[in-house]
């Protein structure tokens, strides 16, 4: 925590910041209203929450990639304002909205904007990304901010890459100190990669941690490769997947819930493994390239606008995605003929979960990729109950619902970046001791000044980042253009707890307030490999909703809160 003082004010900065005491108190000399504060963070490496009380009137925000979160709730006609919805859920005796637990069985990682920020309890409100909450001195009045807008994207690849290299670099050094030991991922990807030697160019003394999935790929030969090319003192550590503990390990004991339904908890127990492997080198913490893929990478549906402004470009990058991705060119053509609003587009999603237009596909392909977002998909095993609660929120939320941007690649660019966000704030508070520097604001504003049709194109991968590491990471590194993923491991886990499942689908609590059909969902969990690609992510999501449910009636107080022993009237 950094702070400041300047008469009656306060200030303090909780987190990562390079921002020094001396130009906070002069900022906040010059603070006349709390609007003024706004602007505190300009020309600020790192991540943190603000915290400030000017005139009497409390301000305090997080960030606008969404890694530091902020709620409010009213307690005996108060406001109290809180890092954790689920200090206010307790605090004032909140009930779960079940509404939230229902569109959070969709296939979706998230769903659509704006019920991805909003809180799984009834009266705990969330402050959205990019917004401040102010507290007038009666304490009765909470009022939002707007404080961050996303900035205009205009700069080509290499001059935009320039600024993404500076605001990494910085990040990093807002981190590490010369001589200092940290643990960082290093799977071989290009955005951990990056991040390892960023930090060992700040000075840092690696212990580098790769996870060898048993799928075959090439991205433990690219981290060993990597490794070899890092300063000599790097200790580098492999661990097969074989000999970690397995998806889901331990998830039938419960735990601590988070504030919402994730599914980070399917390896948490092979995190916290390694985690404790850089422990034992005497590491400070551990860097992860988390929120890489989503804010370097603008979304497919930038090319939408592009077809409207530059068509014979946009038709060259069109037919390349078509080859890649298997797109059908009817399906292109009905794709770029939609020019539905999000309002309106929300309103479609609502409908087609109804009963009479359940026999949609799922949402894959051109249509879903230059559209607005995902298609909203429920499985097969959620209730009619459950649908209709669905397509209730959708419907409120189409009514008065602004996009996140003026265009439909701003506004997913925005979305998928929040939930890189909504994952590090998840990882920041389960004790896994983990930076995420590209979620910090710097990281997110250099990328998004980029031109989407230069920082993606279907012939390269990450064109933005690899110019932006061009002379830091070596060249064979830059030139790879694969990803791995860890599908057998998810397979396996589910294999293994496939009794813990059943057992779980016979007392299914979300089976008990009607969401889901138990036969349905354990035929589902029990027997994955016969899943429909399209089903995996919907049967993980169940599970974690359900997870989640668990742990919030085993522990209705948090563990991490101390209630502290009242004094007796008396004792006055």
């Amino acid at each position: 925590m950094r702070t400041a003082e300047s008469g009656e004010r306060r200030l303090a900065l909780v987190g990562i910041s390079t921002l020094t005491t001396e130009l906070l108190r002069a900022r906040l000399r010059a603070a006349r209203q709390v609007s003024d504060l706004h602007g505190v963070w300009e020309g600020g490496a790192g991540s943190c929450h603000v915290v400030a009380s000017v005139a009497g009137r409390v301000y305090a925000r997080g960030t606008a990639s969404g890694d530091r979160r902020l709620f409010h709730a009213s307690s005996e006609g108060l406001t109290v304002v809180a890092d954790r919805a689920r200090t206010l859920s307790w605090l004032v005796g909140a009930e779960v909205e079940m509404r939230q637990v229902a569109v959070r069985l969709s296939s979706l990682v998230a769903p659509p904007h704006p019920l991805d920020e909003q809180s799984m309890f009834q009266g705990v409100e969330a402050v959205p990304p990019g917004h401040a909450v102010q507290v007038e001195p009666d304490g009765r009045r909470p009022l939002l901010h707007r404080w961050w807008r996303p900035p205009e994207p205009e700069l080509p690849v290499r001059a935009a890459a320039a600024d993404v290299r500076d605001a990494l670099r910085e990040a990093l050094a807002a981190r590490v100190r010369p001589g200092q030991v940290w643990g960082a991922d290093l799977s071989g990807g290009m955005d951990s990669t990056s991040l390892c030697f960023l930090a060992a160019e700040a000075g840092a003394q690696l212990v580098a941690l790769t996870l060898d999935w048993s799928s075959p790929g090439e991205d433990t030969a690219y981290a060993r490769q990597a490794a070899a090319l890092l300063p000599a003192s790097t200790v580098h550590r492999t661990f097969p997947a074989v000999g970690l503990p397995s998806y889901y390990a331990g998830f039938t004991e419960g735990g601590e819930p988070e504030d919402e339904p994730l599914t980070h908890r399917r390896d948490m127990a092979q995190q916290q493994h390694m985690t404790a492997a850089t422990r034992e080198h005497g590491a400070r913490g551990r860097i992860c390239g988390q929120g890489g893929d989503q804010v370097v990478l603008p979304p497919l549906n930038h090319l939408h606008e592009l077809a409207a402004r530059h068509p014979l470009m946009a038709h060259r990058r069109l037919a390349g995605y078509a080859v890649k991705d298997r797109w059908s060119y009817r399906a292109l053509a009905r794709a770029l003929a939609d020019r539905r609003s999000y309002p309106s587009w929300l309103r479609s999603q609502a409908e087609a979960l109804r009963p009479v237009r359940r026999g949609r596909r799922s949402g894959e392909g051109a249509a879903s990729m230059l559209g607005w977002g995902p298609e909203v998909t429920m499985p097969p095993w959620a209730t009619d109950h459950a649908r209709d609660m669905t397509g209730d929120l959708l419907s409120e939320a189409a009514a008065d619902v602004r996009p996140l941007a003026g265009t439909r690649c701003g506004h997913q660019w925005l979305y998928q970046v929040r939930q890189a966000g909504r994952i590090a704030a998840v990882y920041r508070t389960s004790g896994l001791e983990v930076e995420m520097p590209f979620c910090d604001d710097a990281v997110l504003a250099a990328c998004l000044r980029t031109l989407p049709h230069e920082a993606g194109d279907p012939w390269s991968y990450k064109p933005l980042l690899t110019a932006a590491m061009d002379g830091i990471v070596p060249s064979p590194l830059l030139a790879r253009t694969t990803k791995d993923f860890a599908t057998a491991e998810w397979h396996s886990g589910m294999r293994v707890h496939r009794r813990q499942l059943a057992q779980w689908c016979d007392t299914s609590l979300l089976a008990a307030a009607d969401l889901v059909h138990p036969e349905t969902l354990r035929r589902a969990w029990l027997n994955t490999g016969l899943l429909p690609a399209s089903q995996g992510p919907a049967a993980e999501a169940t599970l974690a909703v359900e997870s989640w449910l668990r742990d919030l009636a085993a522990r209705p107080v948090p563990d991490y809160l101390k209630e502290h022993q009242r004094e007796s009237p008396a004792a006055h």
